[in-house]
């Protein structure tokens, strides 16, 4: 009964949609559980109030989305991928699953959205969203790490169930045409071969070699150039801004002072090697919200949309940030303080025994901040996909020695993994504040000008429609 009023109520808005009408036609034939009309079945699903798993989890609608995110963070954990090619990764998978999702939005008459990277012809109407949304992201991650297929086997399998159904076999066709469309168009966007940047020995140099120089080449996802988002670089070494930063780092970020409070802020955001890195932290913080907020929870499409949006960001902080990096070659705070004496600077004293709280002092050039890029592409599109800064929303990081952390507000998280860095002994404070304001310049591009519908009004109060 249910489905018949949702049909009805469909048709009188699809007298011009041929496609849509032989769809809803079919989904009052063989009904929701078997149909790929999603959007009916998560209607109902929404209007009453069911989900799968804990109430707190992902509703079965976007579990295909929440569940591949997961697969590719875990794969960065145990590949110990770098922060660089954790983005590039997080940017493929999403913007893989939002073009298979979105390619059958809008042969089904239900979406006019741009694609996010490919737009194929021929997109199956009758094919299921939640199925296309795995095989995507399944090509992705397969093809990129073929030593790990059998994992992605499995949940694939588990995803399309054994036998597949008609719609969950075309679904999963289309979805990976689409994925292994998506590595094939990047496959030299940048990311490779390797470029190494020699490490300096002059005063404000750093030191160590820079091995992934290559990623500041990387082609954007999302936004028209990463050009516009470099910094105009660090204070001058003999600067009172100079020593004002140095001072403040060398106070705050001492790894002799015991601190548990700072400890656990460095710990939560650190993002080192084997974890998800920084960048996994935004997809772990949308995975959490998408699950509980009403604008996504019960939406596939909507939450394709948002991680693709995220995931074009965090891909195109990695440019932004690494050319940043290599353009101004800026040493780290350790051997800043260590060197003091070589930096012309009345107002810095040198200390060559200090060390960083956070153990190592950085294994890239310290300007810009990538952790503070990030999470300022990262919390910008969230506050800007949901159109509202303030979301209570608790997660854990990868690295924490102290349990889940709660925030109000996207931009309150993001501050804190900027000023982690500061703790932590590795990053001065004008590299957080220019690698945040890159961050969110990345983010208010592509909430600007990416994903948008192509006919009525695109934005209301800013926000994305």
């Amino acid at each position: 009964m249910t489905s018949m009023k949702l049909l009805r109520g469909s048709l009188m808005k699809s007298r011009t949609r041929p496609f849509t009408l032989a769809l809803l036609l079919l989904v009052a034939t063989l009904g929701p559980s078997v149909a790929c009309g999603d959007e009916i079945q998560s209607a109902t699903a929404q209007a009453n109030g069911s989900s799968h798993g804990s109430g707190s989890g992902p509703s079965r609608w976007i579990a295909p989305i929440v569940d591949w995110n997961r697969l590719a963070l875990d794969t960065v954990r145990e590949e110990r991928a770098g922060a660089a090619g954790a983005g590039r990764l997080y940017a493929l998978v999403n913007v893989a699953i939002y073009d298979a999702v979105n390619g059958i939005d809008v042969a089904r008459g239900f979406s006019s959205r741009e694609a996010a990277l490919i737009s194929l012809p021929n997109a199956p109407v009758f094919a299921g969203k939640r199925a296309a949304a795995s095989a995507a992201a399944h090509a992705v991650l397969s093809s990129l790490f073929p030593e790990r297929t059998a994992i992605y086997d499995a949940q694939l399998a588990e995803d399309l169930g054994n036998p597949p159904r008609f719609f969950a076999a075309a679904g999963a066709a289309w979805g990976t045409q689409v994925g292994n469309a998506v590595v094939a168009l990047r496959s030299n966007d940048g990311s490779s071969p390797q470029e190494i940047q020699p490490g300096g020995s002059a005063a404000g140099e750093f030191r160590a070699d820079f091995t992934a120089a290559q990623f500041r080449n990387l082609v954007p996802f999302g936004v028209a150039s990463t050009a516009p988002y470099r910094s105009f670089g660090p204070p001058a070494l003999d600067s009172e801004a100079y020593a004002d930063a140095v001072n403040e780092v060398k106070a705050l970020g001492d790894g002799s002072v015991e601190d548990p409070a700072k400890l656990e802020i460095v710990r939560f955001w650190r993002g080192g090697g084997g974890s998800a890195r920084p960048p996994g932290e935004w997809i772990k913080i949308a995975s959490t919200v998408a699950s509980q907020h009403p604008f996504t929870r019960f939406s596939l499409s909507r939450t394709a949309r948002l991680f693709a949006l995220l995931g074009m960001g965090l891909g195109d902080s990695v440019a932004t940030s690494f050319d940043s990096k290599f353009v101004f070659h800026y040493w780290r705070p350790t051997t800043a303080i260590q060197n003091a004496d070589t930096d012309g600077n009345p107002g810095t004293v040198a200390d060559p025994e200090w060390q960083p709280r956070n153990g190592s002092i950085g294994s890239s050039p310290e300007h810009t901040s990538g952790q503070s890029t990030f999470a300022g592409a990262g919390s910008t599109i969230l506050a800007g996909f949901f159109c509202r800064d303030h979301f209570t929303f608790t997660f854990e990081g990868d690295d924490a020695i102290a349990g889940p952390r709660t925030f109000q507000r996207f931009s309150q998280a993001a501050a804190e993994a900027g000023r982690a860095r500061i703790f932590a002994g590795i990053h001065f404070e004008f590299s957080n504040q220019a690698g945040q304001e890159a961050g969110r310049g990345v983010g208010r591009e592509i909430l600007d000008t990416r994903l948008l519908r192509a006919h009525g009004p695109t934005h209301v109060h800013g926000c994305p429609l």
